[in-house]
Protein backbone atom coordinates (compact mmCIF):
# COMPACT_ATOMS: atom_id res chain seq x y z
CA UNK A 1 0.00 0.00 0.00
CA UNK A 2 1.71 2.80 -0.72
CA UNK A 3 1.16 6.01 0.65
CA UNK A 4 0.28 9.33 -0.71
CA UNK A 5 2.53 11.96 -1.39
CA UNK A 6 2.31 14.73 1.23
CA UNK A 7 1.90 18.27 -0.14
CA UNK A 8 4.84 20.49 0.58
CA UNK A 9 3.69 23.01 3.36
CA UNK A 10 3.27 26.36 1.55
CA UNK A 11 5.59 29.31 2.41
CA UNK A 12 4.21 31.73 5.51
CA UNK A 13 3.45 35.11 4.98
CA UNK A 14 6.67 36.72 6.61
CA UNK A 15 5.06 39.23 9.41
CA UNK A 16 5.62 42.36 8.63
CA UNK A 17 6.47 45.47 11.31
CA UNK A 18 5.37 48.73 11.28
CA UNK A 19 8.48 50.03 10.16
CA UNK A 20 8.45 47.83 6.91
CA UNK A 21 8.33 49.94 3.50
CA UNK A 22 5.27 50.80 1.90
CA UNK A 23 2.96 49.58 5.54
CA UNK A 24 0.38 51.56 6.20
CA UNK A 25 -0.58 52.93 9.30
CA UNK A 26 -3.94 53.37 11.05
CA UNK A 27 -5.75 56.27 10.99
CA UNK A 28 -5.07 56.52 15.14
CA UNK A 29 -1.36 55.93 14.33
CA UNK A 30 -0.69 58.40 12.20
CA UNK A 31 -2.44 60.92 14.80
CA UNK A 32 -0.51 59.77 17.53
CA UNK A 33 2.58 59.43 15.34
CA UNK A 34 2.32 63.51 14.05
CA UNK A 35 1.27 64.89 17.57
CA UNK A 36 3.81 63.05 19.05
CA UNK A 37 6.51 64.31 16.88
CA UNK A 38 5.16 68.02 17.98
CA UNK A 39 5.08 66.95 21.62
CA UNK A 40 9.33 66.16 20.73
CA UNK A 41 9.92 69.06 19.64
CA UNK A 42 8.58 71.21 21.87
CA UNK A 43 10.00 69.45 24.68
CA UNK A 44 13.97 70.11 23.09
CA UNK A 45 12.74 73.53 22.57
CA UNK A 46 11.89 74.03 26.14
CA UNK A 47 14.90 72.20 27.14
CA UNK A 48 17.18 74.44 25.48
CA UNK A 49 15.74 77.76 25.85
CA UNK A 50 14.42 77.52 29.74
CA UNK A 51 17.61 75.51 30.58
CA UNK A 52 19.01 78.33 29.68
CA UNK A 53 21.32 76.99 26.80
CA UNK A 54 20.61 79.54 24.70
CA UNK A 55 20.10 83.04 24.68
CA UNK A 56 16.31 84.52 25.10
CA UNK A 57 18.09 87.09 22.80
CA UNK A 58 18.07 84.32 19.60
CA UNK A 59 15.70 81.99 20.90
CA UNK A 60 12.34 82.50 22.96
CA UNK A 61 11.48 79.80 25.27
CA UNK A 62 7.63 78.25 24.44
CA UNK A 63 6.59 80.22 27.29
CA UNK A 64 7.48 83.64 26.22
CA UNK A 65 6.42 82.99 22.87
CA UNK A 66 2.41 82.04 24.10
CA UNK A 67 3.07 85.22 26.35
CA UNK A 68 4.23 87.56 23.39
CA UNK A 69 1.36 85.87 21.27
CA UNK A 70 -1.49 86.42 23.62
CA UNK A 71 -0.68 90.27 23.79
CA UNK A 72 -0.12 90.55 20.39
CA UNK A 73 -3.94 89.83 20.25
CA UNK A 74 -4.50 91.80 23.36
CA UNK A 75 -2.90 95.09 22.55
CA UNK A 76 -1.89 94.71 19.06
CA UNK A 77 -5.06 93.90 16.96
CA UNK A 78 -3.34 90.76 15.70
CA UNK A 79 -6.43 89.20 14.42
CA UNK A 80 -6.64 92.30 11.96
CA UNK A 81 -2.40 91.44 10.87
CA UNK A 82 -4.24 87.38 10.08
CA UNK A 83 -7.21 88.39 8.53
CA UNK A 84 -4.92 90.74 5.45
CA UNK A 85 -3.17 88.30 5.26
CA UNK A 86 -5.64 85.33 4.61
CA UNK A 87 -7.20 87.72 1.94
CA UNK A 88 -4.27 88.61 -0.30
CA UNK A 89 -3.17 84.46 0.08
CA UNK A 90 -6.40 83.76 -1.31
CA UNK A 91 -6.90 86.55 -3.55
CA UNK A 92 -3.51 85.91 -5.18
CA UNK A 93 -4.37 82.52 -4.91
CA UNK A 94 -7.61 82.58 -6.45
CA UNK A 95 -6.51 84.66 -9.40
CA UNK A 96 -3.89 82.38 -10.26
CA UNK A 97 -6.08 79.43 -10.57
CA UNK A 98 -8.86 81.38 -12.70
CA UNK A 99 -6.31 82.21 -15.16
CA UNK A 100 -3.77 79.25 -15.09
CA UNK A 101 -6.45 76.20 -14.92
CA UNK A 102 -7.68 77.18 -18.50
CA UNK A 103 -4.57 77.44 -19.88
CA UNK A 104 -2.69 74.43 -18.41
CA UNK A 105 -5.82 72.05 -19.93
CA UNK A 106 -5.30 73.99 -23.14
CA UNK A 107 -1.36 73.44 -23.00
CA UNK A 108 -2.30 69.61 -22.30
CA UNK A 109 -5.27 68.91 -24.55
CA UNK A 110 -3.43 70.99 -27.83
CA UNK A 111 0.68 70.40 -28.63
CA UNK A 112 0.39 73.51 -30.74
CA UNK A 113 -0.74 75.70 -27.98
CA UNK A 114 1.46 73.82 -25.72
CA UNK A 115 4.43 74.58 -28.07
CA UNK A 116 3.41 78.00 -28.29
CA UNK A 117 3.45 78.60 -24.67
CA UNK A 118 5.19 76.41 -22.76
CA UNK A 119 8.86 77.98 -23.55
CA UNK A 120 8.04 80.79 -22.03
CA UNK A 121 5.76 79.57 -19.16
CA UNK A 122 8.98 77.84 -17.96
CA UNK A 123 11.06 80.59 -18.34
CA UNK A 124 9.01 82.74 -16.34
CA UNK A 125 8.75 79.66 -13.79
CA UNK A 126 12.50 80.28 -12.56
CA UNK A 127 11.72 84.02 -12.25
CA UNK A 128 11.50 84.16 -8.22
CA UNK A 129 8.39 86.50 -7.39
CA UNK A 130 10.44 88.36 -5.08
CA UNK A 131 12.33 90.41 -8.62
CA UNK A 132 9.30 91.28 -9.38
CA UNK A 133 8.42 93.73 -6.57
CA UNK A 134 9.95 97.26 -7.49
CA UNK A 135 8.24 96.77 -10.94
CA UNK A 136 4.73 96.38 -8.97
CA UNK A 137 5.17 99.15 -6.80
CA UNK A 138 6.07 101.17 -9.56
CA UNK A 139 2.86 99.59 -11.25
CA UNK A 140 0.05 99.32 -8.98
CA UNK A 141 1.76 101.58 -5.80
CA UNK A 142 1.98 99.96 -2.28
CA UNK A 143 -0.98 99.12 -1.81
CA UNK A 144 -3.03 95.74 -1.73
CA UNK A 145 -3.11 95.30 -5.26
CA UNK A 146 1.03 95.04 -5.61
CA UNK A 147 1.07 92.22 -2.61
CA UNK A 148 -1.89 89.85 -4.16
CA UNK A 149 0.17 90.35 -7.63
CA UNK A 150 3.70 88.97 -5.87
CA UNK A 151 1.44 86.12 -4.99
CA UNK A 152 -0.01 85.77 -8.00
CA UNK A 153 3.14 85.84 -10.28
CA UNK A 154 4.36 82.79 -7.96
CA UNK A 155 1.43 80.65 -8.46
CA UNK A 156 0.12 81.06 -11.84
CA UNK A 157 2.88 79.75 -13.81
CA UNK A 158 3.49 76.91 -11.58
CA UNK A 159 -0.08 76.01 -11.58
CA UNK A 160 -0.24 75.99 -15.78
CA UNK A 161 3.03 73.34 -16.16
CA UNK A 162 1.75 71.22 -13.42
CA UNK A 163 -1.95 71.01 -14.84
CA UNK A 164 -1.12 70.74 -18.50
CA UNK A 165 1.62 67.71 -17.61
CA UNK A 166 -1.15 66.09 -15.84
CA UNK A 167 -3.93 66.56 -18.50
CA UNK A 168 -1.67 65.70 -21.44
CA UNK A 169 -0.79 62.53 -19.12
CA UNK A 170 -4.54 61.50 -20.01
CA UNK A 171 -4.54 57.63 -21.43
CA UNK A 172 -4.84 57.49 -24.98
CA UNK A 173 -7.02 54.45 -25.37
CA UNK A 174 -9.85 56.34 -23.43
CA UNK A 175 -9.22 59.01 -25.81
CA UNK A 176 -9.19 57.06 -29.01
CA UNK A 177 -12.56 55.26 -27.49
CA UNK A 178 -14.06 58.31 -27.25
CA UNK A 179 -13.19 59.22 -30.95
CA UNK A 180 -14.48 55.70 -31.61
CA UNK A 181 -17.89 56.54 -30.39
CA UNK A 182 -18.05 59.78 -31.89
CA UNK A 183 -17.20 62.71 -29.77
CA UNK A 184 -15.69 65.58 -31.22
CA UNK A 185 -12.29 67.86 -30.26
CA UNK A 186 -14.36 69.58 -27.70
CA UNK A 187 -16.35 66.68 -26.59
CA UNK A 188 -13.18 64.78 -25.68
CA UNK A 189 -11.40 67.86 -23.77
CA UNK A 190 -14.48 68.15 -21.84
CA UNK A 191 -15.71 64.93 -21.20
CA UNK A 192 -12.62 62.70 -20.95
CA UNK A 193 -9.66 65.04 -20.64
CA UNK A 194 -10.81 67.18 -17.63
CA UNK A 195 -12.97 64.58 -15.56
CA UNK A 196 -9.97 62.30 -15.81
CA UNK A 197 -7.57 64.78 -14.99
CA UNK A 198 -9.76 66.29 -12.38
CA UNK A 199 -8.56 65.00 -9.21
CA UNK A 200 -4.86 65.72 -10.09
CA UNK A 201 -5.71 69.53 -10.97
CA UNK A 202 -7.43 69.46 -7.14
CA UNK A 203 -4.37 68.10 -5.70
CA UNK A 204 -1.57 70.45 -7.68
CA UNK A 205 -4.06 73.69 -6.90
CA UNK A 206 -3.70 72.12 -3.06
CA UNK A 207 -0.12 72.16 -3.14
CA UNK A 208 0.63 75.67 -4.63
CA UNK A 209 -1.59 76.80 -2.12
CA UNK A 210 1.55 76.11 0.25
CA UNK A 211 3.39 77.94 -1.81
CA UNK A 212 1.22 80.79 -2.10
CA UNK A 213 1.72 81.34 1.44
CA UNK A 214 5.58 81.72 1.34
CA UNK A 215 5.46 84.08 -1.02
CA UNK A 216 2.94 85.94 0.96
CA UNK A 217 5.15 87.02 3.34
CA UNK A 218 8.05 88.75 0.87
CA UNK A 219 5.44 90.68 -0.23
CA UNK A 220 4.20 91.98 3.02
CA UNK A 221 7.96 92.91 3.79
CA UNK A 222 8.29 95.84 1.75
CA UNK A 223 5.67 98.57 1.94
CA UNK A 224 3.06 97.42 4.28
CA UNK A 225 1.71 98.54 7.14
CA UNK A 226 -0.13 95.56 7.93
CA UNK A 227 -0.29 91.52 7.80
CA UNK A 228 1.85 88.72 9.24
CA UNK A 229 5.03 89.62 7.75
CA UNK A 230 5.18 92.59 8.72
CA UNK A 231 4.59 92.41 12.19
CA UNK A 232 8.12 89.51 11.55
CA UNK A 233 9.39 92.54 10.25
CA UNK A 234 8.79 94.88 12.65
CA UNK A 235 9.75 92.43 16.15
CA UNK A 236 12.98 91.80 14.20
CA UNK A 237 13.58 95.32 14.38
CA UNK A 238 12.87 95.30 18.43
CA UNK A 239 14.70 91.78 18.72
CA UNK A 240 11.32 90.25 19.86
CA UNK A 241 11.88 86.33 18.53
CA UNK A 242 9.01 85.55 20.60
CA UNK A 243 6.77 87.54 18.64
CA UNK A 244 8.37 86.25 15.59
CA UNK A 245 8.05 82.71 16.39
CA UNK A 246 4.60 82.79 17.32
CA UNK A 247 3.85 84.99 13.90
CA UNK A 248 5.36 82.13 11.74
CA UNK A 249 3.72 79.30 14.21
CA UNK A 250 0.51 81.27 13.46
CA UNK A 251 0.99 80.88 9.78
CA UNK A 252 1.60 76.93 9.91
CA UNK A 253 -1.24 76.60 11.45
CA UNK A 254 -3.48 78.36 9.33
CA UNK A 255 -1.46 76.51 5.98
CA UNK A 256 -2.23 73.64 8.09
CA UNK A 257 -6.25 74.28 8.45
CA UNK A 258 -6.37 75.31 4.77
CA UNK A 259 -4.57 72.28 3.66
CA UNK A 260 -6.73 69.98 5.41
CA UNK A 261 -9.67 71.47 4.32
CA UNK A 262 -8.45 71.36 0.62
CA UNK A 263 -7.96 67.49 1.26
CA UNK A 264 -11.34 66.89 3.14
CA UNK A 265 -13.08 69.20 -0.57
CA UNK A 266 -11.02 67.16 -2.94
CA UNK A 267 -12.12 63.58 -0.88
CA UNK A 268 -15.49 65.04 -1.27
CA UNK A 269 -15.87 65.95 -4.78
CA UNK A 270 -13.65 63.05 -6.39
CA UNK A 271 -14.60 60.47 -3.93
CA UNK A 272 -14.41 58.20 -6.67
CA UNK A 273 -10.92 58.58 -7.76
CA UNK A 274 -9.84 56.91 -4.26
CA UNK A 275 -12.04 53.23 -5.82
Amino acid sequence: MTLPPVMPALPTRPQRSGLAPLQPVSARARWLLGLGFFVVFFGVWAFFTLGGYVSSTFLASPLTMVREGWLLFTEFNFIHDIGMTVWRVFGGFLMAAVVAVPLGIAMGAHKGVEAFLEPFVSFCRYLPASAFIPLLILWAGIGELQKVLVIFIGSVFQIVLMVAVTVGAARKDLVEAAYTLGASNSGVVKRVLIPGAAPEIAETLRLVLGWAWTYVIVAELIGSSSGIGHMITDSQALLNTGQIIFGIIVIGLIGLVSDFAFKALNRRLFAWSSL
